[in-house]
């Protein structure tokens, strides 16, 4: 059985490359031509498109990460053992 995080990670990745892909077919349906060649413009907002989805992605990778951290994991830093490395001489 999944567990609730790994159900909002799949659900959230499956929605962005969605999303994704429906952006690919928007570009491609405006700026593709007859022959099945997309025009300079449509290359360039793809290439956009790309570079913006990589970017979105890193973003929401990023919220997850915060979002879905738990104190009990044991991700975050003990104050304790910081404190004790720098003990007197």
């Amino acid at each position: 059985m999944l567990d609730r995080e790994q159900i909002i990670e799949i659900s959230v990745a499956v929605s962005m490359v969605l999303l994704m892909l429906g952006t690919m077919i928007a570009i491609g349906t405006q700026y593709g031509g007859s022959s099945g060649t997309l025009s300079p413009e449509g290359g360039e907002l793809l290439v956009g498109a790309i570079t913006g989805f990589i970017l979105l992605m890193l973003a929401v990778g990023i919220g997850l990460a915060y979002v879905l951290n738990d104190p009990e994991d044991g991700l975050e830093a003990d104050d304790e053992t910081d404190a004790d490395t720098g003990s007197a001489i």
